[in-house]
């Protein structure tokens, strides 16, 4: 297979996770006989540096135009002003509505091997694999009227929570397609005792519930998603929720994998052009010392290889590389070892 893939290595530790990932990349077409290539682009902070904008109409077309998109991480306290004209942030926002991916899958699968790197006790983690799909266009985050004024002599902020059935209906069928292959069972989280748009959210599941009578759903209000994926995770198989709840809930659930360098994450659209990414942000208290995990990052390639280009075999290869590893008892500094983030990659790349 021969594929075009952009890379946006982004700030911070970006560039070195990005690269590692590269290298597991050409191992895969070297062993498969494959042929990526590469077109390097800027998004987030260093865009804004270099061309005053954290998304290029440019770099979305090449984005849009690719089989597929790497990204780093984008942000950092450079850029960190809230009252900038532009931020890294609104890159990412225009980058995923760009290319129309809705649903962002963040698997969190704790290995055996570092139950003990999470603050939860060994016997809450037995067992936990957990796939949460937050939709990832919609919500308080696109939602308008947005913004700031003064009424009676005070100052206001508003934002809006906002959703159409569609786009509820999307990101809930693509929930339980996914279950099918899994334990069938859907977790939807909403807060439809108080939020409208939450009750909408919940009208939507239940009906495509009612078309899928082979999987499970459970409807469970925000607040107890989150107490429950502490008191106990193993419950979860597949989670689906809304935009800000997802955004909450993924973070909280990557404190099971015990390290946020861990997990990958895959944003998916109707369009065939994916979104990979890891769940991590820029570390910019590391970036430039050649000790961020790049695992999460590789991950997010095994992801791409799924689930853009179709390549099961390759896909599950670097996730049993990576398994292997771990295994060997091989650790960058988040997991307490002394790995370089050349050198675990070079572990990985070795098992393949």
């Amino acid at each position: 297979m021969k594929a075009k893939l952009v890379l946006l290595p982004g700030d911070g530790i970006g560039p070195e996770v990005v690269a590692e990932a590269v290298r597991v990349m050409d191992a895969i077409a070297g062993k498969f006989k494959h042929e990526w290539t590469y077109q390097e682009r800027l998004m987030g902070g260093c865009s804004i540096d270099q061309f005053g904008s954290s998304l290029t109409e440019e770099t979305l077309a090449d984005c849009q135009a690719a089989d597929a998109v790497v990204l780093g991480a984008v942000g950092g306290p450079k850029w960190d002003d809230p009252n900038a004209k532009d931020r890294p942030e609104r890159g990412l926002l225009a980058l995923r509505k760009g290319l129309g991916v809705f649903a962002n899958l963040r698997p969190v699968k704790v290995h055996p091997a570092l139950i003990d790197s999470s603050p939860l006790k060994p016997e809450k983690l037995q067992g936990v694999d957990i796939l949460v799909i937050r939709e990832l266009t919609g919500g308080l985050y696109f939602g308008w009227p947005k913004g700031r004024d003064s009424k009676d002599g005070r100052e206001r902020a508003v934002d809006t929570l906002e959703y159409y059935d569609y786009e509820i209906r999307r990101v809930m069928e693509l929930a339980f397609k996914l279950a099918k292959s899994r334990k069938k069972k859907v977790t939807s989280v909403d807060k439809a005792n108080v939020l409208e748009s939450s009750r909408l959210w919940r009208q939507v599941a239940v009906q495509i519930g009612k078309a899928n009578p082979d999987t499970a759903l459970e409807h469970v209000l925000v607040d107890t998603a989150a107490m429950r994926l502490i008191t106990g995770p193993a419950w979860i198989d597949v989670m689906v929720t809304e935009n800000m709840f997802g955004d909450i809930l993924t973070d909280e659930a990557s404190v099971l994998a015990g390290s946020m360098g861990m997990l990958p994450s895959a944003s998916l659209g109707e369009g065939r052009v994916g979104l990979y990414e890891p769940i991590h942000g820029s570390a910019p208290d590391i970036a430039g010392k050649g000790i961020a995990n790049p695992i999460g990052m590789i991950l997010s390639c095994a992801l791409l290889l799924r689930h853009s280009l179709g390549l099961e075999q390759e896909a599950a290869s670097i996730e049993k590389a990576v398994d292997a590893t771990i295994t060997a008892d091989a650790r960058t500094a988040d997991l307490g070892g002394k790995l370089t983030t050349r050198q675990m990659a070079e572990e990985i790349i070795q098992r393949l």
